[in-house]
């Protein structure tokens, strides 16, 4: 079972527990939902009728420390450590786990010296376990711890109940990025066509270079035509030169054997 599905079935078991008690037996269903190892959001149960029914009475004290699991920190805890019920180790645990994924939607690289520094840790060994143990073996968070650069790497965070005033902020940061993602997909769109456009023009300018290169072979090839055909005449011109020489010098010949004879 996955960690949502988990998280889904145990928040409809507290509502309905909180929905049948009274005001006075919920504090023993508040320390168990904030110590349950898998129950990482509270929202719901904030929002019930009969935890909402807390405001301003005696036992308000159990709906602060209920908020303090919802959008709290360990630090938040310290600071009204006074005024707010003494946390039995389960739920130190819970809220420390907390902290860190508070510290993770604010940062995707959280130096160890902070993490020490709000977690109440004193050295660099029981960090890291708590990180490994506590929260990756858990599943609320995956990353890489850096020994060299002394931080934490997040990968993944689980998302915790939304603060008062954080949705409307949310909204605002989701408009914004439609609106980065409209211009981007306009400005995708026109380089696009640029390369549409671009790829055609280099088709044509290729044609034009082909059909150049065949004119200029048909050139050369009547050309060299041309020559073959000059060539073949000059050699018929020789020829029919040399032969009437030829036949000049043979009639000469005939010519001055009659004469010698006539002599003789």
């Amino acid at each position: 079972m996955d960690i949502e599905q988990k998280q889904a079935e145990l928040i409809d078991h507290f509502v309905n527990q909180a929905s049948t008690l009274k005001a006075s037996a919920l504090w023993p269903l508040i320390i168990e939902a904030t110590s349950h190892p898998s129950l990482f959001a509270f929202s719901e149960i904030l929002s019930s009728p009969t935890v909402s029914e807390l405001e301003g009475t005696e036992n308000s004290l159990c709906l602060d420390v209920l908020r303090l699991f919802a959008h709290g920190t360990w630090t938040d805890y310290k600071s009204n450590a006074g005024r707010l019920p003494q946390l039995v180790p389960d739920q130190v645990l819970k809220l420390k786990q907390l902290t860190v994924l508070t510290l993770a939607e604010m940062n995707k690289v959280l130096p160890y010296d902070q993490l020490m520094q709000e977690l109440d840790v004193t050295n660099v060994r029981e960090l890291e376990d708590f990180l490994i143990n506590e929260c990756m073996y858990a599943g609320i968070v995956r990353g890489k711890l850096d020994q060299l650069r002394r931080c934490f790497e997040v990968q993944f965070a689980a998302g915790r109940d939304l603060r008062p005033g954080q949705l409307g902020n949310m909204l605002q940061t989701l408009s914004n990025w439609l609106d980065t993602s409209d211009d981007l997909l306009v400005s995708i769109q026109e380089k696009i066509k640029w390369a549409d456009s671009t790829s055609e023009l280099d088709k044509k300018h290729q044609k034009d270079v082909e059909y150049r290169v065949e004119e200029v072979k048909k050139s050369l090839s009547l050309k060299d035509k041309c020559k073959y055909s000059v060539f073949s005449w000059d050699t018929r011109r020789v020829v029919v030169i040399l032969f009437s020489w030829n036949l000049a010098i043979a009639n000469s010949i005939s010519a001055w054997k009659r004469v010698f004879i006539q002599l003789l």
